[in-house]
């Protein structure tokens, strides 16, 4: 089991930029696969990026891909979101998630994740 906490959210204009960060407490954060997840309001929650445990694999959705990079630091205990190009409809919570049992068929997956932090709040305006 591992804690997360997300932090960086805030307010942007479209076009702007935004770096999330997820730090993790706990033990084997080096063995998780990370992964982070949005969900607006009325929406489902929709995978965003993921990365695997050596960070040597990553994945995204086609809606943020070439906008969006996932990152880890596992020195750090942290794995990062950075945020380019950002659109309204990226508007919504972002949440941080962590598994050590995930497959890359099943990234997309949030039923995968044992582990979630509690969200930021990512708002661009237009």
């Amino acid at each position: 089991q591992v804690q997360l906490v997300e932090s960086g959210g805030g307010l942007v204009q479209a076009g702007g930029s935004l770096k999330l960060s997820c730090a993790a407490s706990g033990r084997s954060f080096s063995d998780y696969a990370m992964a982070w997840f949005r969900q607006a309001p009325g929406k489902e929650r929709e995978f965003v990026g993921a990365i695997s445990w050596d960070g040597s694999d990553t994945y995204y959705a086609d809606s943020v891909k070439g906008r969006f990079t996932i990152s880890r630091d596992n020195a750090k205990n942290s794995v990062y979101l950075q945020m380019n190009g950002l659109k309204t409809e990226d508007t919504a919570v972002y949440f941080c998630a962590g598994d050590g049992a995930i497959l890359a068929d099943t990234v997309g997956d949030a039923n995968e994740y044992e582990n979630w932090g509690q969200g930021t709040q990512v708002t661009v305006s237009s």
